[in-house]
C-alpha cells in the first residue's frame, strides 16, 4: 500500500477535510500548500498524483496527534524518515486515543479478531522477540473499522 493510499484512507476514514490535513501539517511545524495536498490525495493512477513521502506522513501523523491529543510541553518529536505499518498503526492508535480493547472493538466491527496478546504485538519495538510486522491488509482492516466507528453509515472505502 502506498503512502498516498494510506493519507486517502485516513481521510475517508475520519471524514477529514483537506484543511483539516493542513492543519495537522501546522500542527507539526510544517506549512503545506492545498494544492500538494490535492496532488497526494489523487489516485495513483493520476498522472498528476505526487508521491507523498515518509517523512511528509509521518510529520501529518505527528500532527494529528497534536490535533485531537493536544501538543506536548517542550520538543516536539521528529517526524521519522522511513515509516512502517506498525508505525503508522501506533500513530493513529495514539491518536484516536485508544486502549488495546478499543483497537480490538475496531477490528471486530469488520470481523477481525485477534487477542490482546496479538495486537501488542504490533505496538512493540522491532527489537523485541515478540514484535509482528503489520501487514497491508491489517492496517486496511483497521482504517475500515476506524470509518464504522466513526462514520457507521459510510460505505467502505473504494480507491
Amino acid at each position: 500500500m502506498t503512502n498516498n493510499e494510506i493519507l486517502r484512507r485516513i481521510q475517508h476514514a475520519l471524514n477529514l477535510k483537506n484543511a483539516q490535513i493542513i492543519k495537522a501539517f501546522e500542527q507539526a511545524g510544517l506549512n503545506i500548500a492545498h494544492d500538494k495536498v490535492l496532488n497526494w490525495l489523487k489516485s495513483d493512477n493520476d498522472k498528476s498524483c505526487v508521491k507523498i513521502k515518509d517523512k511528509e506522513l509521518a510529520t501529518f501523523l505527528n500532527g494529528y496527534i497534536n490535533l485531537k491529543r493536544g501538543k506536548k510541553e517542550g520538543e516536539q518529536p521528529q517526524p521519522e524518515k522511513t515509516l512502517t505499518n506498525n508505525m503508522i498503526f501506533m500513530k493513529l492508535r495514539i491518536a484516536l486515543n485508544m486502549k488495546a480493547e478499543d483497537v480490538l472493538d475496531v477490528l471486530e466491527v469488520v470481523g477481525v479478531s485477534l487477542s490482546k496478546y496479538e495486537i501488542g504485538a504490533y505496538f512493540r519495538k522491532p527489537s523485541n522477540k515478540n514484535y509482528k510486522p503489520c501487514e497491508d491488509q491489517l492496517l486496511c482492516h483497521f482504517l475500515d473499522g476506524v470509518q464504522f466507528s466513526h462514520r457507521p453509515d459510510s460505505e467502505a472505502f473504494t480507491d
